[in-house]
């Protein structure tokens, strides 16, 4: 077998804001990806998704940092021991990004075809006539209407729809070999955002490109992904294929993702929260970090810190429920006692 595309092995991002706090906003996760493989991360707001994403381009800044001891390795670079300008050849190059808010990541003052015209002439040496054209050809490869025309228009006389796919154009002007989606459909409505998943399907098919997408809708995962990682507390505490998370799924977190999930169905069913949330990277519990929101919580689990158990042959989990299975069909603590986080 060929060697990974991309690994990510006990990746540690701290930030230290002053005070004496440290933010663990990543702590200790390893994955993999693949040549052409789309793979999903998924899990609240605050459990490290898109810092994750941030550390594998090499794009956090003071006062946080990727501690000693972290691994990215990309097709062969140790990226972390690169300097800056052999980074700067990779990122947008080999590595694109697709932000989750266009208009941030989108420069107002410039118009849409200079700024993917930006790409060719940084990464390929092309002339301005060249880098135009290039970025007009890539527009009308996103399903934009009349490309000539709207590539001389600015980020705010476009819809959010349409800056979407400026930024998947602009990230597929190099054809790189990996692109990180960080919540590519976030604000956009249910039509657009299934026209933004299918360009994404679409590119991965065409051009062989490995996709991270990281997310916090289960909808996109079961759609766009094979395999999934689910992050809580900076770390993984779930990594399977996506059809095994939906049928077997077995850290009580991942249990507690797919229940709040909304059914088609009775009108009258409320929808199932988990309790609580995802509590400061400055303060995580000790034991297991989900343990004041699992209704299978005991004595183990609050002092016991969980490794990630093999569940089966490309299933993990972090969870002792792996050692002690039993423990599902104990009787269950009332959650309401334990939610001080939630309170605060």
């Amino acid at each position: 077998m060929s060697n990974p595309l991309l690994t990510v092995k006990d990746l540690r991002t701290y930030f230290y804001p002053g005070g004496g706090a440290v933010a663990r906003s990543v702590d200790g996760v390893s994955f993999s990806i693949d040549a052409g493989e789309t793979v999903g991360i998924v899990g609240e707001s605050g459990c490290g998704k898109s810092v994750t994403a941030l550390s594998i381009m090499r794009l956090i800044r003071s006062p946080g940092r990727v501690e000693a001891g972290s691994k990215i390795e990309f097709d062969g670079k140790d990226l972390i021991a690169l300097d800056e300008e052999s980074m700067r050849r990779i990122r947008g190059n080999r590595i694109a990004m697709i932000f989750q808010e266009p208009m941030s990541a989108l420069n107002p003052v410039f118009t849409v075809g200079d700024q993917i015209a930006e790409v060719a002439r940084i990464h390929a040496g092309a002339t301005r006539r060249e880098a135009w054209k290039k970025a007009v050809e890539m527009l009308g490869l996103t399903g934009i209407p009349a490309p000539d025309q709207r590539a001389k228009q600015y980020p705010h006389q476009l819809s959010g729809g349409m800056r979407q796919r400026v930024l998947i154009a602009m990230a597929l002007v190099m054809n790189p070999a990996l692109i990180i989606a960080d919540e590519p459909t976030t604000a956009l409505d249910v039509t657009i955002q299934a026209q933004i998943l299918e360009l994404l399907r679409d590119v991965q098919q065409k051009f062989g490109t490995a996709v991270l997408l990281i997310t916090h809708d289960l909808g996109v995962i079961a759609e766009m992904t094979k395999r999934v990682i689910v992050m809580y507390g900076g770390e993984v505490v779930e990594e399977t294929s996506t059809p095994d998370l939906f049928t077997s799924a077995h850290h009580p977190y991942s249990e507690g993702l797919l229940h709040a999930m909304p059914r088609v169905g009775d009108k009258r069913e409320r929808l199932n929260v988990i309790p609580g949330t995802v509590p400061p990277p400055t303060a995580w519990p000790s034991g297991c970090r989900f343990h004041d929101r699992c209704k299978y919580s005991w004595e183990r689990t609050e002092h016991e810190h969980p490794p990630l158990y093999t569940i089966a042959p490309g299933h993990v989990s972090r969870c002792h429920l792996a050692e002690e299975p039993q423990r599902r069909n104990a009787p269950h603590k009332p959650l309401v006692a334990r939610r001080s986080i939630d309170a605060a």
